[in-house]
């Protein structure tokens, strides 16, 4: 892995109506990484994800997306949030929601689309296994066949850095490898950065772990320990492993 620094937080605070969320956030992500991200609901992982990307401004401290503020470099980014229910009467087609992944800062926003961003589409689709549900309202869909959707306009826009909050949260557990294997080969050339309470795809998948609970402690190796978990969850936490599917068992402890 190279050392080359592409997203870096110094000191990062965060509140919502004077409720701290995250507090002294420091974080250096090196070029092509895959880091997971793991805490408690409410932990800020959400929060770190927008802040990140240029979508929220911390209270304190510096973002730096490849040295630069997020928001001057969102054409290199790819993100999935954790909504992706749309309006159900808001009459777009799946195509045309992935087409929205080609209006990035090289294209602007006025443009119209080009034989190449339908081909990337298209290819997109296909790999995503949607090409059949092209012309399919987004509204008419499944709540994992949505997901697909989101992730493929993500996938469309070619970004060199990958933002997904839960991406595999309304899926089933087939299409959960599939889209790990998905991000795996892509990780060979862009850097990834997941959250995730499916421990089962650290040590396949992943290449670090950042435990978010207001502070952030990072660890730069897939290895997940009783000390990693009990730092970001605040309380006894117990592993316990059934074949190659770890569980998470909260111990007896006092709130």
């Amino acid at each position: 892995m190279t050392n080359n620094i592409v997203l870096e937080l110094e000191n990062v605070r965060f509140a919502y109506s004077r409720t701290p969320v995250l507090e002294n956030v420091c974080l250096c992500v090196p070029e092509r990484d895959f880091l997971a991200l793991l805490g408690p609901n409410g932990g800020g992982k959400t929060t770190l994800l927008k802040i990140c990307i240029g979508l929220l401004k911390p209270e304190a401290g510096s973002v730096k997306l490849f040295g630069k503020d997020p928001q001057s470099v969102r054409h290199l980014v790819g993100y999935v949030p954790q909504e992706t229910n749309p309006n159900a009467f808001f009459p777009i087609r799946v195509i045309d929601v992935v087409l929205m992944g080609r209006i990035n800062g090289r294209r602007g926003i006025l443009k119209r689309y080009n034989d190449v961003d339908h081909e990337v589409v298209k290819e997109t689709l296909k790999c995503m296994g949607l090409w059949e549900l092209r012309n399919k309202r987004i509204s008419d869909l499944s709540g994992g066949q949505r997901q697909r959707v989101m992730i493929a306009r993500a996938l469309a826009a070619q970004p060199k850095i990958f933002f997904m909050d839960e991406p595999t949260a309304s899926v089933d557990r087939v299409f959960q490898t599939e889209l790990y294997e998905l991000l795996k080969d892509l990780n060979r050339e862009k850097t990834v950065i997941v959250v995730s309470h499916d421990l089962s795809v650290l040590s396949s998948y992943v290449k670090s772990v950042a435990c978010v609970n207001r502070k952030v402690y990072y660890h730069s190796a897939a290895e997940l320990t009783q000390e990693m978990i009990e730092e970001a969850y605040h309380c006894p936490v117990e592993l316990v492993t059934h074949g190659r599917i770890p569980h998470r068992v909260l111990q007896e402890h006092e709130r």
